[in-house]
């Protein structure tokens, strides 16, 4: 585990289920999924397209600051759009770049049109400290004589 691995990597170590909502649907019924998945954030996709991410940051800062309501919003009129997202071989280390500097906690993962997987910032996060804890593993078994080779 390296920063310069590839957010493939991560993927693959993550549950394949992608959880999903539609531009037309009301922010309440996403709301309502991301509280039963226990997430904090949705794609949305129209014709099995990305076309925006709807996060709780969307909800508090584009709803409820503008005072809607969230049976009567559709996901469409606040969602980030366009959604920013990487391809499979972006690096861990990218990756962390691009959610600090657009200030984001969730990036789709997107190869030819369709959505891989999403990373948080949470998952970029374990992998790092995953990484830093195996070089410090190589190194101390190197200064104590366990160094295999």
């Amino acid at each position: 585990m390296e920063l310069v691995d590839s957010v493939r990597s991560i993927l693959k170590q993550k549950s394949g289920t992608l959880w999903s909502v539609a531009p037309e649907a009301w922010v309440y019924d996403a709301i309502e999924i991301m509280a039963e998945k226990d997430i904090g954030a949705l794609l949305v996709l129209s014709k099995g397209k990305l076309v925006g991410l709807f996060s709780e940051r969307d909800y508090a800062r584009k709803c409820i600051l503008h005072d809607k309501t969230s049976k009567q919003t559709h996901v469409a009129e606040i969602m980030s759009t366009p959604a920013i997202f990487v391809a499979p071989e972006t690096t861990v280390e990218e990756c962390m770049q691009i959610m600090t500097t657009e200030r984001i906690r969730h990036l789709p993962v997107v190869e030819h049109d369709e959505v891989l997987g999403v990373v948080s910032i949470g998952d970029l996060v374990k992998w790092i400290i995953s990484a830093h804890k195996q070089t410090i593993d190589q190194l101390h078994g190197y200064i104590t004589g366990q160094y295999p080779g």
